[in-house]
């Protein structure tokens, strides 16, 4: 992608958004906007740089990823934020010897100007002589700022000095999130560039499973250099440092949150990170049921032999700020396949996201969707056996929350979990919430999106069952469960699949490549694909 990334426009949509948010006597005043970038950050009382990555509400109005830069976006006044009518200036910081000895030099000015989508690119120390200016021109300003709180960066002294008591942080933000909601199309080109980069090096992570369990990487496990092509995947960290590098490999700097590698049980843990435990080894265990007598030749080690388990990886990088965010949950020994149980979890988790993609379109509300999910989840856990009664009763009682008890997903944009504020709204203001939501509020405690879809939205379908020792303790007495037949399940751990989604006018784009059903997956974590 070689044009500019669209700042101008960016700020038209946030400040259409800022006037329907101002009191009805500020609407026609002119309004100016002031922004700073992140900075950079350093390693506690030491001189070692953090890496860096911008603001993301600054990012979304400059396109801009240098550090100690700022933005003041203008406009006079009126009914409308028409682009003629907006002007923005980009201040970047001067070139200092002392600072470039060690790190990279800011842009010039002139090459600033022809990056990013400003008519006007200044240095940082006019800044306070451009606002001024404007604001002796335009006296009744309303002056407007992020919050100044940790997540933000602080103004500059010297604006807080000249303009803080006349500044206020209280709709910009708000303003920010409503116009980030609905991506435009460059956003999404960057999103789906995230996503695909994203997609292979999950694949990478199955295919050198899969190469594995098929005997076909030979070299040493351990002492010495161990060259890409005899890497094995036999620990959370190992699986991590693959996926990273394949993104890595393909331009993208950043993850776009820390991944979650969750091996066997771990993978109950909703948001795992520690990704430190090597893969279950030990002597086959023989379940009841599980199809465990043929074990064949993958993770093998001193005579040991992986137990059949599950890794749930859920990772994604980001491409110039925008994210990715996948879920696949794949098969460790048993010759890379699943265990009758697990696939039985994984077909029914499957099952959730398919019928959640299909009604995917604008207008239909996100809650609704969500709640289908439980009501299948009840569905197929009195087929397996796991619940008992009548399946209204088991619904109405809320223990499905015990196994789902994460939202369906979440908007997706520039943070992986974009814009809260606005995907989000105060349950007090929020006049959307279909009245079928009362009847369950415990389904939708960590639901991160609570709107009726729009064409522009990006989000993720995330459905997963999970057998966490903790969400389970409450549950333990429950009249709506067979406990017998759920402690054949509980050794799965946990099942997620994700894949991120735009809504379009007429319905969904899944921008998630890689394959999720079962038969390639087993083909592909047996090394038969």
């Amino acid at each position: 992608m070689t044009s500019k990334y669209p700042a101008q426009l960016h700020a038209q949509r946030t400040l259409e958004k800022l006037q329907h948010l101002l009191p009805a006597a500020d609407r026609a005043k002119p309004q100016l906007l002031y922004l700073t970038s992140e900075i950079v950050h350093y390693r506690n009382d030491t001189d070692r740089e953090l890496s860096f990555r911008q603001e993301s509400n600054y990012f979304y109005l400059t396109g801009c990823d240098v550090p100690d830069s700022a933005v003041l976006i203008f406009h006079p006044g009126g009914s409308s934020a028409t682009l003629p009518s907006v002007q923005a200036v980009l201040f970047i910081p001067k070139d200092d010897p002392l600072v470039t000895m060690w790190t990279p030099p800011p842009p010039t000015l002139v090459a600033a100007l022809e990056t990013y989508d400003f008519g006007s690119v200044q240095c940082t120390s006019d800044l306070i002589s451009a606002a001024t200016t404007f604001l002796a021109e335009y006296r009744d300003t309303v002056i407007h700022t992020l919050p100044q709180t940790a997540q933000f960066p602080a103004p500059s002294p010297e604006f807080v000095k000249s303009f803080g008591s006349s500044s206020t942080p209280a709709y910009l933000l708000s303003a920010l999130s409503l116009a980030r909601l609905i991506k435009t199309p460059h956003e999404i080109e960057l999103i789906r560039k995230a996503n695909a980069i994203s997609s292979r090096a999950h694949e990478v992570v199955m295919r050198l499973l899969g190469r594995d369990a098929a005997g076909l990487i030979q070299g040493p496990r351990e002492g010495g250099a161990i060259m890409p092509d005899a890497w094995r995947i036999e620990k959370e960290a190992e699986a991590e440092a693959v996926f990273v590098a394949s993104c890595r490999r393909e331009g993208a700097v950043h993850q776009a949150y820390l991944p979650i590698v969750a091996s066997a049980q771990r993978a109950s843990t909703l948001h795992y990170c520690c990704n430190d435990r090597d893969f279950a080894w030990g002597p086959l265990v023989h379940d009841h049921t599980s199809d465990l007598q043929t074990t064949q030749p993958n993770g093998t080690s001193h005579g040991k032999k992986f137990i059949p388990q599950v890794l749930l990886l859920d990772a994604g990088c980001e491409w110039r700020n925008y994210a990715s965010d996948i879920t696949r949950t794949t098969p460790v020994g048993n010759g890379g396949k699943f265990t009758k149980e697990a696939r039985e979890i994984y077909t029914l988790v499957l099952k959730m996201q398919n019928e959640s993609i299909k009604v995917l379109k604008p207008g239909v509300h996100w809650d609704t969707i969500h709640r289908q999910n439980h009501v299948t989840l009840v569905q197929g856990f009195l087929s397996l056996g796991i619940f008992k009664g009548e399946e209204k009763d088991v619904l109405d009682s809320g223990v499905s929350a015990a196994f789902f008890p994460h939202g369906l997903g979440h908007s997706l944009g520039m943070d992986v979990h974009d814009v809260p504020p606005a995907s989000k709204p105060d349950p007090a203001f929020n006049t959307t919430i279909p009245e079928e939501s009362k009847k369950n509020p415990e389904f939708y405690t960590y639901l991160r999106l609570r709107l009726p879809l729009e064409a522009g939205m990006v989000l993720t379908v995330e459905p997963g069952i999970y057998f966490s020792p903790h969400l389970l303790a409450p549950v333990r007495n429950s009249p709506n469960i067979n406990h017998e037949v759920l402690a054949r399940y509980e050794s799965v751990g946990g099942v997620r699949i994700e894949d991120v989604l735009l809504i379009t006018e007429t319905g969904y784009e899944n921008l998630t490549t890689v394959g999720k059903d079962v038969d390639w997956l087993e083909r592909v974590c047996s090394g038969q694909d």
